[in-house]
């Protein structure tokens, strides 16, 4: 099982139902105990950052978030579930984001059109190749609707050209983000949901003792 956190927040039965069409069993999760024995977490979200963060707060699925990348689930995370994984944002810099990635979300560069929505190429950066981006392709088109965007950092795995580089998809371990939205992203998109599902079966054919279960207690704040 996929938890799909529902927040209240963000394109959530678009995530699910992309999920589900690559073979994914994801369930929209509530509550914290609606996570519960979760092989894999998928925080998607649109909008203001500091709206997010409160939402995501208000329903202790934020316990769901750490606690799921402290031992090691596999995380998605999208646009602005992105962003809510880094330690704060120009947006609304006041709130403290969910401190999972080292770094800061900054606008969009100056001279651009704000937000970003358009189809953009993905530039994997040199290094290893990131299992995140193994299934993609060469050269994958990818969907954005964006007007901030993670500074790049060690965990940057491809960036987009709009007015400069862009942060276009992280990944640390088991925690993968896109700037774009993969469900939204045709073919290239659906192939990475579907590497994403993969990861979450291999986890829970691995045996984790606790992957989301033990998340905020019995049922957590929910």
């Amino acid at each position: 099982m996929i938890a799909v956190l529902d927040y209240g927040i963000g394109n959530l039965r678009s995530a699910q139902k992309a999920l589900q069409a690559v073979g994914g069993d994801a369930v929209l999760a509530e509550r914290p105990g609606e996570a519960r024995g979760a092989s894999g977490v998928v925080l998607p979200g649109v909008g203001a950052f500091g709206a997010a963060r409160a939402a995501l707060s208000a329903t202790g699925l934020d316990d769901v978030a750490t606690a799921a990348v402290a031992a090691g689930v596999p995380f998605l995370g999208i646009c602005v579930g992105l962003q809510l994984c880094y330690e704060a944002s120009d947006e609304s810099p006041e709130i403290p984001g969910l401190g999972l990635l080292p770094g800061q979300v900054r606008p969009l560069p100056g001279g651009v059109k704000r937000p970003q929505m358009q189809w953009n190429l993905l530039h994997p950066l040199p290094g290893p190749p990131s299992p995140l981006l193994e299934a993609l392709g060469p050269e994958p088109w990818v969907y954005f609707v964006h007007s901030y965007a993670p500074e790049i950092g060690p965990h940057t795995v491809a960036t987009c050209d709009y007015g400069g580089p862009v942060a276009a998809a992280v990944a640390r371990g088991a925690l993968w983000g896109t700037q774009f939205h993969p469900e939204k992203s045709g073919p290239a998109g659906l192939a990475l949901l579907a590497a994403f599902v993969d990861r979450c079966r291999a986890h829970a054919g691995g045996g984790a003792d606790t992957p989301v279960g033990a998340v905020g207690g019995p049922g957590g704040r929910g």
